[in-house]
Formats: structure tokens, C-alpha cells, sequence
């Protein structure tokens, strides 16, 4: 049995249906997308309205979620960073876990199969 890895990538929301149609062309049709907030080394921004500043802390996020066969990990972050980049401060991360064990609810299958 091979293997399988967990990838949660958090980019921008402007970048989603880039990222989303470059897996798809790719083969990887079976990803779960999460709205989500969050913040990185810059703490967020600090805007202005009306004469006022106020810290903008928890920016909008989009979180993918894609399970793959390790082999096929390289070839996923390299689609995902290549799609989401923009070079500026904010561009998101990547995880990459192990998974230990899937099983399709429908039917029961496991492991490779219920990918």
C-alpha cells in the first residue's frame, strides 16, 4: 500500500480558482476548500478610515486541503506555489502531513481505494 500525504495549503482568496484549475488539469480533482482567517510574521495591517488607523489582525484566507499518494506530493506544492505566489508579503504557507488512514464512508473502502 503506498503511502499518502495530507497537503493544507493557506493562500490568498484571489488566487483560489487559479490554484484550484491548475490541480485540475493536473489530475488532482478531490480537494476541500475552507474560508479561514488567520495572520503570519506581519502581524496584519494597519489601515486607515475616516483620519483613523485601526489593525486589520486576522486576514481572509482560503485553505486547500488535498490527500495524495507520496509520490505525487512534489508535483502538488510545485502546482500550488506556482499558482498562488505573487512575491508579496502574505502569500500563505504550505503543510504537508502524513495520513494514517482513510477509509470512504459510503463503502467502506480503505486506504488506496478510498482515494
Amino acid at each position: 500500500m503506498s503511502e499518502m500525504r495530507k497537503i493544507e495549503a493557506i493562500i490568498r482568496p484571489t488566487k483560489l480558482e487559479e490554484v484550484k484549475s491548475a490541480l485540475d488539469e493536473a489530475g488532482f480533482v478531490s480537494m476541500t476548500i475552507t474560508e479561514v482567517r488567520g495572520r503570519g510574521r506581519q502581524r496584519g495591517l494597519v489601515q486607515q478610515w475616516r483620519g483613523r488607523e485601526y489593525c486589520v489582525d486576522l486576514l481572509p484566507k482560503t485553505k486547500i486541503e488535498v490527500v495524495v499518494f507520496e509520490k505525487d506530493v512534489e508535483q502538488v506544492v510545485k502546482i500550488i506555489r506556482d499558482t498562488a505566489v505573487t512575491d508579496n508579503i502574505g502569500d500563505g504557507k504550505i503543510f504537508v502531513l502524513t495520513v494514517e488512514r482513510t477509509i470512504r464512508i459510503r463503502t467502506g473502502e480503505e486506504g488506496e481505494e478510498a482515494l
